[in-house]
């Protein structure tokens, strides 16, 4: 089926056009300065589900702690996680790792080179293989993204609908037919450019596109209505409640999440499942069996945080205990607040860190006034 897809089709024409548009006009972008394989995997994974501007600091900051994939396999989770912290999507780093420790004990330190055995790699999917063989060693390996399948369905005239696993299959395969053979890491970059910059999901720039004249899509005046694709459900809805809880000491009490699941391992205030009309009961209940007693003060805060396929309603409340050194599980301490910087939290509880901060710069301009 792929081959009726490229028959007839101007493949040398679209491959020239493609590549040479990339090399005049590519943005000059930190990773785009090496061919160092960990440098442009690490890139990679930073830039799935994120927004290159956003991307730029993070990475720079990242090569600048862990330059080798050395540093990154032997560093220490929670170092990875604060280096992470505001980019989300936290199993990224966490298999980034794995997988480096993987090339250190499987591939002696040196990121494979072909897709079977990169493939085998922790969090190394079918684009992520494609991206660093064809970027990094020149092979000609397909790198299918949102971006690639999008000018692929208007320059193809594909209507299959993106969002099934057996359309991105079906890309793939035309890839090896249609990728640049001479150039693959200028083909592969090129249809990623091209996605981000010209032929966008919304008002695609036909006008300026380098292979306009082969687009069967701009031919047939249906560029608006490819790809295909079938909407998403809407997020769950979650209500929770979180307790910063502060002794006479000034510190607050922060537990780490599970080792598993969503935001994995990341650091948060106490927090809980439970309707509005039940929070306050829940929060009792949550500290029921600890040495402490807690005494709850006010809702002082509402966050909402949206993820991909679930989105949290955190009430926030205030509360405080007696001079207690000890803590209510084995993955909680107390701590400064001036020092809570030093952990990584997930999005929704450094907002709640910003404005407690926030309100302790008020209360102590308040004080002032006072004297």
């Amino acid at each position: 089926m792929s081959q009726s897809y490229v028959e007839d089709f101007s493949q040398k024409t679209f491959q020239v056009a493609l590549v040479e548009w990339f090399h005049s006009q590519k943005r000059n972008l930190p990773w785009r300065q090496t061919s160092d394989p960990y440098k442009i995997w690490v890139s990679e994974i930073m830039l799935q589900q994120t927004r290159v501007d956003t991307v730029i600091p993070y990475y720079q900051a990242f090569i600048r702690q862990f330059p080798t994939l050395l540093d990154l396999a032997k560093a220490d989770e929670d170092a990875i996680l604060k280096a992470w912290e505001g980019l989300g999507y936290y199993s990224r780093v966490r298999n980034l790792q794995k997988a480096a420790q993987q090339v250190l004990e499987q591939f002696n330190g040196v990121v494979p080179d072909t897709r079977e055995e990169i493939s085998s790699l922790k969090g190394v999917g079918p684009y992520t293989a494609g991206a660093i063989l064809s970027i990094a060693y020149g092979k000609a390996e397909p790198a299918v993204d949102g971006n690639v399948m999008r000018v692929l369905a208007r320059v193809l005239l594909v209507n299959d609908d993106i969002a099934k696993p057996a359309t991105r299959k079906l890309f793939e395969t035309i890839l090896y037919d249609l990728i640049h053979k001479e150039d693959p890491s200028g083909f592969n970059q090129g249809l990623m450019e091209l996605g981000a910059l010209i032929c966008t999901p919304t008002s695609p720039g036909c006008l300026i596109c380098p292979v306009q004249q082969v687009c069967r899509a701009y031919s047939a005046g249906k560029q608006d209505e490819l790809p295909v694709k079938s909407k998403k459900k809407k997020p769950k809805s979650k209500e929770l409640a979180a307790t910063i809880v502060q002794n006479d000491n000034g510190k607050v009490l922060i537990e780490k999440r599970p080792e598993n699941g969503l935001l994995a391992r990341l650091w948060q205030f106490p927090m809980v499942e439970a309707r509005r009309d039940e929070q306050v009961n829940a929060i009792y209940e949550q500290f029921a069996t600890y040495k402490f007693s807690l005494k709850l003060e006010d809702k002082v805060q509402e966050v909402e945080h949206v993820f991909s396929h679930l989105k949290w309603t955190i009430d926030v409340y205030e509360g405080t205990v007696g001079n207690q050194s000890s803590t209510y599980t084995s993955e909680s301490k107390w701590v400064e607040i001036e020092r809570l910087e030093d952990y990584a939290f997930p999005v929704s509880h450094q907002k709640i860190i910003e404005a407690l901060k926030e309100r302790q710069q008020f209360e102590k301009k308040m004080k002032g006034y006072g004297r």
